[in-house]
């Protein structure tokens, strides 16, 4: 083993620089996942003190999803907002266990359908995430049912107007 004193000050000094820049690395992950969290759950209560919409899927929906694929399921909510006649954006935030939480948006393409919409949309959600989701479905003033498949997973999403 070198003992020389050089070796020994790199090995001082380069640790804590990594173990600073990995915290550093770890501090600005967590802030923005927390920030994301945040303005969810701001525009989540919001949203939800407003009576929702009987003429549009505009609003809070919550329900859970299932993974046909894994039997994995969790709680789901939504926000969905109108963009045009045919656009609307949703706001998914997923829970998956008891610890961790997803957020992610989808745009959907929708139409009127028998006293309600039918709607499509894809998100690539990134390799992690399983990479691109479709989604196809149809919502009520009170009622979203929608399925999704990816690579690797497919399942359905259930949600009803929150209380």
């Amino acid at each position: 083993m070198l003992r020389h004193p050089a070796f020994i000050s790199v090995a001082r000094t380069e640790a804590p620089a990594r173990i600073l820049a990995g915290g550093r690395l770890a501090a600005l992950l967590a802030l923005a996942l927390l920030c994301g969290c945040s303005t969810f759950e701001r525009d989540w209560k919001r949203v939800v003190a407003q009576p929702a919409p009987a003429d549009s899927m505009e609003g809070a929906w919550v329900g859970r999803w299932l993974s046909d694929a894994t039997g994995h399921s969790g709680r789901l909510r939504c926000l969905i907002s109108r963009q045009d006649d045919a656009h609307y954006t949703a706001r998914f935030r997923a829970d998956y266990g008891a610890v961790f939480r997803f957020n992610y948006t989808v745009r959907l393409e929708a139409q009127p359908h028998y006293g309600g919409w039918e709607f499509s949309g894809q998100e690539d959600l990134g390799a992690l995430a399983g990479g691109v989701y479709y989604y196809e479905g149809h919502a009520t003033p009170t009622n979203f049912f929608s399925t999704y498949r990816a690579k690797r997973d497919h399942g359905i999403f259930e949600m009803h107007r929150p209380q």
